[in-house]
């Protein structure tokens, strides 16, 4: 068994990790650490735990885990390693933005699976990817390993609240984001970092700009994006280089009918669907931010870097309406 530790356990992306975790074969939870809940019980806060768990929340670290996830918000991370003396032996994968970018990562490895597969597999330390990034990416990445982007590549992508985080602001709560629809960041988002790094590590030569648009929808998970550029590709010849890249691996998915979000929230899947219409090539990705975005990546990466099977304790279903 996987002895697991997990720190900053009262956030949307650790609740789902330990939903995650409960279900998964090889896996044991340890402790959840969290210094605002010590003392409480884990199903008083994630109450859909209830009969899946009963620890309660821990002030300190126990050093007697094989792996810890960091679910802290953006910006601790860095802060609690540099704090905690963490045993050699303790693999560690983050879920925040801390490692994410090369000037930061260190011996992180940045761990988008359909990326860098090969180096999980021998990795420590796990920089996740954040949930518009990984929708994004595998959008880009079978092109990108073609040389195939060579023009402007326009993203509009629509999240739900959780991608926010649980701490309630002004464009989260429920009175503001019923009903409603915003755009934030445009042009500027920090996951635009990450996604091109990972394009120019499979085309040194992408420069072109990728004009991404995000929007808040009136939903709680899931992340719905559409991508257009202009090609001279046909639509065979992009659905062939796709299917190229993504045979063997088992979480992306091209569907041939237009899909809709509610067919992967809740599941670690990533589906695409392709288009070629006026000349120019329409992808849209869908994934669930909590998971494929998230924790399940996260224990994704973790199977790996424990040499288990890829799809282990992540056969989840989405719910499809």
């Amino acid at each position: 068994m996987i002895n697991v530790g997990i720190i900053g356990g009262g956030g949307y992306t650790a609740g789902e990790l330990m939903r995650i975790l409960v279900g998964h074969p090889e896996t044991n939870i340890v402790f959840v650490l969290s210094r605002s809940q010590t003392g409480r019980a884990i199903t008083e806060v994630h109450p859909d735990l209830t009969g899946d768990i009963a620890l309660h929340f821990v002030g300190e670290i126990s050093q007697e885990v094989d792996v810890i996830f960091l679910c802290s918000g953006h910006g601790k991370s860095k802060a609690f390693l540099e704090e905690n003396s963490i045993s050699e032996s303790v693999k560690i994968i983050d879920l925040s933005s801390d490692f994410r970018l090369t000037k930061n990562r260190g011996n992180f490895i940045y761990g988008l699976p359909e990326l860098n597969r090969a180096k999980i597999t021998k990795a420590h330390k796990i920089a996740n990817p954040g949930c518009f990034a990984t929708a994004i990416q595998l959008a880009l990445l079978p092109l990108a390993a073609h040389q195939a982007l060579d023009g402007e590549v326009h993203v509009h992508a629509l999240t739900g609240s959780t991608g926010a985080g649980q701490q309630p602001t002004p464009t989260t709560h429920f009175s503001w984001r019923n009903n409603n629809a915003s755009i934030y960041k445009p042009f500027v988002h920090q996951h635009l970092g990450e996604i091109r790094e990972s394009l120019t590590q499979l085309d040194a030569n992408f420069t072109v700009p990728i004009n991404f648009l995000p929007l808040r929808g009136n939903f709680t998970r899931g992340i719905f994006a559409s991508l257009y550029f202009k090609s001279t590709l046909s639509l065979k010849e992009v659905e062939t280089i796709f299917s190229e890249y993504y045979d063997g691996h088992p979480f992306v998915h091209l569907v041939t009918t237009n899909p809709s979000l509610t067919q992967v929230v809740n599941s670690n899947k990533c589906y695409l669907f392709l288009q070629k219409i006026d000349g120019k090539i329409l992808i849209i990705s869908m994934i669930d931010n909590l998971v494929k975005g998230a924790s399940g990546q996260a224990v994704q990466n973790m199977n790996l870097m424990f040499e288990l099977p890829e799809t282990t304790g992540l056969i989840l279903k989405g719910i499809g309406f």
